[in-house]
């Protein structure tokens, strides 16, 4: 018998292929049926009924010799694909980057592979990209921030989609809860003018969302005025992402309009970035004579001058359930129950953007009326 930690000696007359080894060559390699090999590699169930001592040599063996499994025999003998499609408006950074974050690390764990399709919030794309990722054989499709208009033909899970439809898992944060720690915060530090970047006609979050502003502003007795109200990119059919040269100028037309507020909650943290640099050329100081909130808590968030008071949503973790439950969907086979919907919670997030309001001094109400948008250097405010 061979000693312990040796390999069988039938294992030890086959010469290492100088290439890549075949499951038969790997299997010849160690001394194993290819079936034991082929059961191994693939983590079929039945390999829970072979030692573990087994499969950490052919797992050992495959990494020296260079094996992989044949994926596309793998996916004949089990009828599986193993990819699935992901369908946002764009991959950009912020909201949609820590998302897809969350959805590659636990697809990957599971050895899945997928397909992303950027729509851009053209209508077309949006009712024709599913069908064509079918078409492609995904076994099951996320979809962010994208609206779900009908059943479709496989398994489904969407991240803020805000419509039910049958057979479609809706990972969604709590609105109402999120904007309610947000102006609750502002009007503690005695916020009365408040301003809004409300979201893009495109965003699937942005009638939800402003509701939920809506529903809190009336419970803390908080007046929505509409001319301290902007729609980001209002104005278009066919929304971009948002970028901060966006809240700058939205933030620019607020300043233009010579109304008076203290405070800004933006739909995102971009917007809310572009903003704050906007109040700095315009002379005004953030917190000190504007405070800002954000809604993601983004990556750079913690990072700005000042850093910004954000919601935080849970986003690499509404990547990670929308693809368990998605996997869950479709190695069910269609039977089980599934939930229609997965709430997770916000957070707000207080850092240095935000402060109690006071009165403009002359001067600096002075320079607003001749010129908003005049440009000085702001004071930054240390941590």
């Amino acid at each position: 018998m061979p000693g312990k930690g040796r390999r069988p000696k039938s294992a030890r007359r086959i010469r290492k292929p100088e290439k890549p080894a075949s499951l038969r060559s790997l299997a010849e390699y160690l001394g194993l049926s290819p079936a034991t090999v082929s059961v191994v590699m693939n983590d079929s169930p039945a390999a829970k009924a072979i030692p573990q001592r087994t499969k950490d040599r052919v797992q050992h063996a495959a990494r020296e010799l260079q094996y992989r499994p044949n994926f596309f025999a793998r996916s004949l003998s089990l009828k599986r694909g193993f990819t699935v499609g992901v369908i946002l408006p764009e991959m950009s950074e912020g909201y949609a980057s820590l998302v897809m974050s969350g959805i590659d690390d636990y697809l990957l764990r599971e050895g899945y592979f997928y397909f992303v399709a950027s729509h851009r919030n053209k209508p077309d794309l949006i009712q024709e990209y599913p069908q064509m990722l079918i078409e492609r054989s995904v076994e099951g499709l996320i979809f962010l921030n994208t609206p779900v208009t009908r059943p479709l033909s496989v398994p489904a899970v969407s991240i803020s989609g805000h419509e039910k439809v049958k057979g479609v898992t809706e990972v969604v944060m709590d609105n109402d809860k999120a904007t309610w720690l947000a102006l609750e915060h502002l009007v503690r530090l005695g916020h009365r003018q408040i301003a809004f970047f409300k979201g893009q006609p495109g965003s699937a979050d942005t009638e939800h969302r402003w509701a939920g502003i809506c529903r809190a502003a009336s419970k803390l007795g908080i007046e929505i005025r509409p001319e301290l109200t902007v729609q980001l990119q209002g104005y278009s059919h066919q929304p971009e992402p948002s970028v901060p040269e966006e809240g700058y100028v939205y933030a620019q037309r607020l300043l233009a309009g010579r109304r008076r507020f203290t405070a800004l909650f933006a739909f995102n943290d971009v917007s809310a970035i572009g903003a704050i640099r906007a109040f700095r050329d315009a002379g005004l100081r953030v917190p000190e004579d504007v405070s800002v909130v954000g809604f993601d808590d983004v990556q750079a968030a913690a990072y700005l001058t000042p850093r910004l008071t954000t919601v935080r949503q849970p986003l690499r973790q509404m990547g990670e359930l929308a693809a368990m439950h998605l996997l869950q969907r479709i190695t069910s086979n269609g039977s089980g129950s599934f939930p229609s919907e997965i709430f997770v919670e916000p957070e707000l997030v207080v850092r240095e953007s935000t402060y109690a309001p006071r009165q403009w001094s002359k001067q600096k109400a002075s320079k607003q009326r001749e010129d908003p948008l005049a440009a000085s250097p702001g004071r930054v405010r240390k941590s």
